[in-house]
């Protein structure tokens, strides 16, 4: 028995059922589907975000999910490129920006004459 079963950590997600759905996904959502993002309409939209699961464990599993997608898509492919790379220092400049923004936003162009 695994130590985290407790907590849901280390399992499958309660929706997956393997004769249904057969060799386990960690990027799929074995849930009910639902409209995606793309499609809804802003008069629909704080219902749709009504129905969304705000649990801890929840959120865990949807990043978990993302991770593993932009695993296969970006960097478990056979002929990669520089692409996850190229993202990862973007998000790191993106980071730091943020993160020095008090400092940097002090450094204004004005003319001094």
């Amino acid at each position: 028995m695994n130590k985290f079963s407790y907590f849901g950590l280390g399992e499958y997600p309660p929706e997956y059922i393997r004769r249904v759905h057969g060799p386990y996904d960690p990027s799929r959502y074995y849930g009910k589907p639902d409209t995606p993002f793309g499609e809804v309409k802003i008069s629909e939209l704080p219902r749709w975000i009504a129905r969304r699961n705000w649990s801890p464990m929840a959120i865990i599993r949807a990043t978990a999910r993302g991770w593993w997608r932009w695993q296969r898509k970006y960097v478990m492919v056979r002929y990669g490129t520089a692409a996850p790379w190229v993202q990862f220092f973007v998000s790191l400049s993106v980071l730091f920006y943020g993160i020095n923004y008090k400092s940097i936003r002090l450094h204004n162009r004005a003319k001094y004459h």
